[in-house]
């Protein structure tokens, strides 16, 4: 990697992908991060791109209709890829071949052999590569890690954790052999939770999908699931659990626990605020509830923002590598492997190709 030396006293940082989780990205780089500067947005859509320069308000924001265009301005020394993930693998080893460091949203790419280029460009490079896992990053759920590794809760047993989404997933979804399906989209972080509490790689994963919310894709793509439920097991004999939903409607849900042999961590919660408003007329307890990722995750993203450029200013690996995307895709590729043919799917079966 390059030499801390050698970088510049501001990184200058191109967004590609001005959809909601870019314009997080973009809004952190172009104010929050220290040390880093918004210095491009890249989007094929002309009205995506004006829409976010307007909202950005980022002085000297130059704006592109790809990447490509992007890499001859001297001005941009890293890259935040939020492009659908069919072009991750494209568009990151170009970016790695520019010797250009890069923040690789996740999924990280549609196969594990995908993963390996992408890497393998990185490497060839010396550039940073990290992958966008940012609950690793999120307060509580590093304070949950903390607490297992204080062996607090006795060895790890096992691992449970969901995503369930409350808007309807996009038509561009339903097609799995373009998506890689829910697993993908909803549970490429739940993955990689169980990953990183077992500290350990999945050994088996039985998967069960249905399409109960999606009426519209059932005719053209028989095979879509908006529900998934999935049991794991560990090469270190922990357990894992986890299930995704789309279009759930309550709440934006993204929760967790450990159960170890002496007690047990629980992260997460679907309220937007502590408060909660008991009234004799209900009967029961209201409160509001967390209604986007974006809200959830915010300060994660700033946090996972601030590492990329901490990695790239110290010449260090970062914090979630090549390595850690490739498994949850390989992961994926067994879970849907297994919602196929109704089977326990061994992660020796997927091919790194």
């Amino acid at each position: 990697m390059q030499h801390e030396k050698s970088i510049k006293n501001e990184i200058g940082i191109c967004v590609i992908g001005a959809g909601r989780a870019g314009m997080i990205h973009a809004a952190n780089f172009a104010k929050n991060v220290p040390g880093a500067r918004l210095a491009a947005i890249a989007d094929p859509n002309p009205n995506a791109l004006e829409a976010a320069r307007e909202q950005l308000g980022a002085p000297g924001c130059a704006a592109y209709r790809s990447h490509l265009d992007a890499l001859a301005d001297g001005g941009v020394d890293a890259y935040v890829v939020v492009a659908p993930t069919k072009f991750h693998r494209e568009i990151v080893v170009a970016l790695a071949g520019a010797g250009k460091h890069v923040l690789c949203e996740k999924p990280m790419a549609m196969t594990p052999g995908e993963c390996d280029e992408m890497t393998a460009a990185a490497e060839k490079a010396g550039v940073v590569l990290q992958i966008g896992f940012m609950r690793r990053f999120d307060a509580g759920f590093a304070r949950a890690k903390e607490i297992v590794a204080s062996g607090e809760i006795g060895d790890v047993v096992m691992i449970r954790s969901n995503t369930r989404g409350p808007s309807e997933p996009q038509p561009w979804m339903y097609d799995i052999k373009a998506s890689n399906g829910p697993l993908a989209e909803v549970n490429s972080h739940d993955i990689d939770t169980l990953r990183w509490f077992a500290e350990s790689e999945f050994e088996t994963v039985y998967a069960l999908g249905g399409n109960f919310r999606s009426p519209a894709a059932k005719r053209d793509y028989p095979d879509f699931y908006d529900n998934v439920v999935v049991a794991a097991g560990f090469e270190n004999g922990v357990q894992g659990m986890m299930d995704g939903a789309q279009g759930v409607g309550y709440a934006y849900d993204a929760r967790a626990e450990v159960l170890g042999t002496k007690g047990c961590v629980l992260i997460g919660r679907t309220e937007s605020d502590a408060v909660v408003t008991y009234t004799a007329a209900s009967k029961r307890g209201v409160y509001p509830l967390v209604s986007s990722w974006r809200q959830l995750f915010r300060e994660a993203y700033l946090a996972e923002d601030t590492a990329f450029v901490e990695a790239i200013r110290r010449g260090q690996p970062p914090k979630v590598t090549g390595h850690d995307g490739k498994m949850a895709v390989k992961v994926v590729n067994a879970g849907n492997l297994s919602i196929r043919e109704k089977r326990v799917v061994r992660l020796s079966e997927i091919s790194d190709l």
